[in-house]
Formats: C-alpha cells, sequence, structure tokens
C-alpha cells in the first residue's frame, strides 16, 4: 500500500502549520511546495527534525517545484495574498485567481487521481475556479470553511458557558464571510439545543463575532490572517478523507440543485470519506434561515461572476 502523501500548496503560515499537523497525526508523507526558494526546504527539515521529539515517521520534503507531488492522494492549496486590515476576501479575487489557475494546472497534470482542498481566499470563489479549472468531479473538489467557521463559534461557545469544546455540535452555511449562516437551532451543547442554554441576545452577539472571526484576528495581527485553526480544520477535512470516516462536516461544495442553488460552490453539511464529498445534506430551513442563505448565495454568485470564466 505505502503511505497517503498529502501536498500542501504554499509554505505560509497556514501551509507550513498544516504540514505540522499532518505530520504529527502520522497521515501520510507531506511535500510542501513555494515558489520561494529555500523555504519550502528549510520548513520542511526543520519540521522532519522534530519528529524523533514528538515520535512520527511521516517524511516531510519541502520543494519549489511540482515534481514531488506526483500521485498525491490529498492536495491542500493555501497558496495566494493574505487579506491586510481593510481589505475583503472579494479584494484578493484577481491575483489569488491567476495564482490558483497556475497551481490547478500542475496539480491536474502531476495528480490527476488526488482530491483538492482548497483555503485560498476568496474561498467560495477559488473553489469554484479550481473546480472548473481542473475537471475533476465535484466529490474531489471542495473548500475549507465551514470547519473554522464553527470552530470559531464552538469556540466563543465553550468560553460563554464554561463548558467543553469536545461536547459542542455547531453547523452553519453559506459564503465564507460577513454574510455566513450560523443556526443556533442545529447547534448542541450534549445535545442540548444551544438555544435552551443561552438567551437570544447572547447568541446573535456570538453569530455576530462568528461571523466577523477572521476579520478581528486580521485587525490584531496587522500583517497577516489567521493560520492555526484555518490549517486545523483543513487537517481535519485532510483525517476524514484518508481514513474514509464519513465525517458530517460543514464544507464549501458545488451544488446542483441543493437548497435550491446550482452552479456555485457553496457552504453546506457534507459526508467526507475516502470518495471526497460522498453526500451532500439537506437541512430543514426556517423562512428567516432561508433568506439568509439567498442572501449569502448572492454575494457568492456575485464574486463568481466576476472570475469571468
Amino acid at each position: 500500500m505505502g503511505r497517503k502523501k498529502i501536498s500542501i500548496i504554499g509554505a505560509g503560515f497556514v501551509g507550513a502549520t498544516a504540514a505540522h499537523w499532518a505530520a504529527e497525526k502520522e497521515l501520510g508523507d507531506v511535500v510542501l511546495v513555494d515558489i520561494l526558494e529555500g523555504i519550502p526546504q528549510g520548513k520542511a527539515l526543520d519540521l522532519l527534525q522534530a519528529s524523533p521529539v514528538e515520535g512520527f515517521d511521516s517524511r516531510v520534503v519541502g520543494s519549489n517545484s511540482y515534481e514531488e507531488t506526483k500521485d498525491s492522494d490529498i492536495v491542500i492549496v493555501t497558496s495566494g495574498v493574505p487579506r491586510k486590515p481593510g481589505m475583503s476576501r472579494e479584494d484578493l479575487l484577481e491575483i489569488n485567481k491567476k495564482i490558483i489557475e497556475t497551481v490547478v494546472g500542475q496539480v491536474v497534470e502531476k495528480s490527476p487521481k488526488s482530491i483538492l482542498i482548497m483555503v485560498t481566499n476568496p474561498l467560495d470563489t477559488m473553489t469554484y475556479l479550481a473546480f472548473k479549472k481542473s475537471g475533476f468531479p465535484k466529490q474531489r473538489v471542495m473548500g475549507m470553511a465551514g470547519i473554522l467557521d464553527t470552530a470559531r463559534f464552538k469556540t466563543f461557545i465553550a468560553v460563554e458557558l464554561g463548558v467543553s469544546v469536545e461536547d459542542i455540535q455547531a453547523l452553519l452555511l453559506g459564503g465564507h464571510g460577513d454574510e455566513m449562516v450560523p443556526l443556533p437551532r442545529y447547534t448542541t451543547v450534549s445535545g442540548i439545543p444551544l438555544p435552551q442554554l443561552l438567551p437570544k441576545e447572547t447568541i446573535d452577539r456570538l453569530v455576530e463575532r462568528t461571523r466577523k472571526g477572521g476579520g478581528e484576528i486580521v485587525n490584531l495581527l496587522k500583517t497577516g490572517s489567521a493560520f492555526y485553526a484555518p490549517s486545523a480544520a483543513a487537517i481535519q477535512m485532510t483525517e476524514a478523507i484518508l481514513k474514509d470516516k464519513k465525517r458530517i462536516l460543514p464544507c464549501c461544495a458545488y451544488l446542483e440543485g441543493e437548497y435550491g442553488l446550482k452552479d456555485i460552490c457553496f457552504g453546506v453539511p457534507v459526508k467526507l470519506g475516502a470518495a471526497g464529498v460522498e453526500a451532500i445534506i439537506e437541512l430543514q430551513l426556517t423562512e428567516e434561515e432561508k433568506k439568509l442563505v439567498a442572501k449569502s448565495a448572492e454575494s457568492v454568485k456575485k464574486s463568481i461572476a466576476e472570475l469571468k470564466l
């Protein structure tokens, strides 16, 4: 069988930290690729030298070419320009479009059977671009956003209630941005619905903070954006696929009529297993939630239209 191969494109904070989580969990051998000379090689070597201390046997290599990525099982794409204060995810569209087109071309050529996990912003639009450019089936191209957004929501709930993060389950829908749609009705603490534990005003405040969670970190860091939680989320997806866990997680997936949406990549609960997105789960929504989903979809569609594909 041999080990699985995980290639991570972009050796910045998100890519390098994803490599760290993947190697530590021994999910497979890791290839870190970046255009900057020496950076992926140096970070890979440093991470590899942590293996005797942490006791993992994943091989970690860095490269400036895609040769090393050949026959990858999973390719995580983090390359692109990160947000700076005052920038929306949409501001990144033009710059990152060119980068993603190049990356996807290389990935398809070297790893035609791989599963693509997109992390580059604007997330939903870049996932759509990767899906169209790769020609891969929709099951094999997805975006990481929902896990990160629910992780933020779960964190705030745990702190507010003073309970373990392990007991919180949360769901949300929609584009990765200020229009995302957290679903408190589908959010539970050890099976207890959130509205039974917190008043509406508090939930609304936590929802609002979740929506702006990425921006909050960008404003604090000033010179970059979040990387610990985004990379951990991408690796949770990687693990679900490589171990065929069939986990139900919110991910950005290509829709063909689900939730009344067509030809769009959008955040929905999916079943993640060895084939990638094995099913899309349609939730029953209230009228209010449907309106919010429609609004979020509009904003994603507008961004996709700007790709001019």
